[in-house]
């Protein structure tokens, strides 16, 4: 394949993150010239078996951009010719940030994976919502866009649910769903949103804005808890979780999903654990901190999913996210209890063509089994491939 044997090569030249904008910016030329993304357009597999309906949303097929990749909307137009079934944008934060120093993006070869320390690098809300609001909704008749939101770092932890609530509003006409992602590692004291009470005080405010934004009620008729339809207007809000949580920590975060404030999880985001990896210690330690992601994620991001399915009974749907690499990956996140997939730093290793390949997989595994829509995939651990199985 050219990507593992030329371009991969190539681009595992350059520092990561300046391999990221370098490749973008060049694939944003390149489609540009002549048939290039008529070209690329006629690669997408598209088959009504690969559909999925969530939220009142289409999704052409399950194969999802996770945030992190696109984090300032730039580059929707182009990550659609690759096929996506939903692209989510972000982290944004309400106030423009820098992120962290540099170096902050490090690959780890050996293990498929890669560790980043970004900090919620971005230009902020505003900014975001001034470049999508000439061609989200254009975008969003091709592809489902969800935004993830983060906590802005010089924003107090006591202040983080107005600072949430203020991209919630500044982006809300633009979103088909939002995220709240109170998960990386890389921003100080995020993790303690996830903890029950200030989780619940964040779900429930951005809840009311939902509804305040979306329904004919007048505000003070909004109450989250109470039974009500919702105009189509309605966000979907998912709530992302980390997958460094006890059994017991991650049964309350589906005991929270439970609530009418909460549409869905994610699962998972960066992990801050070591374990397992083949690189040397010292390399490591020369890194430093930040979450890793990739492929030694993929079975505790299952294992999570398939939690988080059991105690949900269906109620609300998973993402699943973590060292997908392949369709056999997919395949198996989603029969662990998956709706939906995200996949990023196998779009690293794996290159542009990964999503085809994980739609052609799943695809060949519903025609094996004689069903009609990948949904019926859900959950079916029966079906989850045993060792030794073809991969491909």
């Amino acid at each position: 394949m050219m990507w593992k044997r030329l371009i991969r090569p190539l681009l595992f030249r350059l520092p990561a993150e300046r391999a990221h904008y370098w490749s973008m910016g060049l694939f944003s030329t390149a489609i540009m010239l002549p048939g290039v993304a008529s070209w690329l357009r006629r690669w997408r597999l598209d088959d009504a078996r690969l559909e999925t309906s969530l939220w009142g949303k289409r999704f052409r097929n399950p194969v999802g951009l996770a945030a992190g990749f696109d984090k300032d909307a730039r580059w929707l137009a182009e990550l659609a010719l690759l096929g996506f079934g939903s692209i989510e944008v972000g982290s944004v934060t309400g106030q423009p940030q820098p992120g962290n120093p540099t170096p902050r993006l490090f690959r780890l070869p050996t293990d498929r994976a890669v560790i980043n320390r970004m900090g919620f690098n971005n230009q902020g809300a505003v900014a975001m919502a001034q470049r999508l609001a000439p061609s989200s909704e254009v975008f969003r008749e091709q592809c489902v866009l969800g935004i993830n939101l983060g906590k802005s770092k010089v924003v107090p932890i006591e202040d983080a649910v107005q600072d949430y609530e203020f991209s919630f509003r500044t982006l809300f006409a633009l979103a088909d769903y939002f995220v709240v992602n109170v998960s990386s590692p890389n921003t100080p004291g995020l993790r303690t949103l996830q903890e029950r009470q200030p989780l619940e005080a964040l779900l429930h405010r951005l809840a009311e804005v939902n509804r305040e934004l979306s329904s004919p009620y007048p505000p003070d008729a909004i109450h989250c808890d109470t039974d009500s339809v919702w105009t189509a207007d309605r966000k979907p809000i998912l709530l992302k979780i980390a997958p460094d949580l006890t059994r017991e920590q991650l049964d309350e975060i589906a005991e929270i999903a439970q609530s009418p404030c909460v549409d869905g999880i994610i699962a998972t985001n960066t992990t801050i654990s070591r374990n397992g990896l083949q690189v040397s210690a010292a390399a490591l330690d020369a890194i430093g901190s930040g979450g890793l992601s990739g492929r030694p994620l993929f079975e505790t991001s299952c294992q999570v999913v398939a939690r988080l399915y059991d105690r949900l009974q269906g109620a609300k749907p998973v993402i699943g996210v973590g060292g997908i690499f392949s369709g056999a990956d997919a395949w198996q996140m989603m029969c662990s209890g998956a709706a939906l997939v995200q996949v990023y730093t196998g779009l690293i290793y794996e290159g542009p063509m990964l999503v085809q390949r994980i739609n052609r997989y799943l695809l060949e595994q519903l025609e094996q089994r004689g069903i009609a829509s990948i949904s019926q995939a859900v959950g079916r651990r029966d079906w989850i491939q045993q060792p030794g199985e073809p991969q491909r």
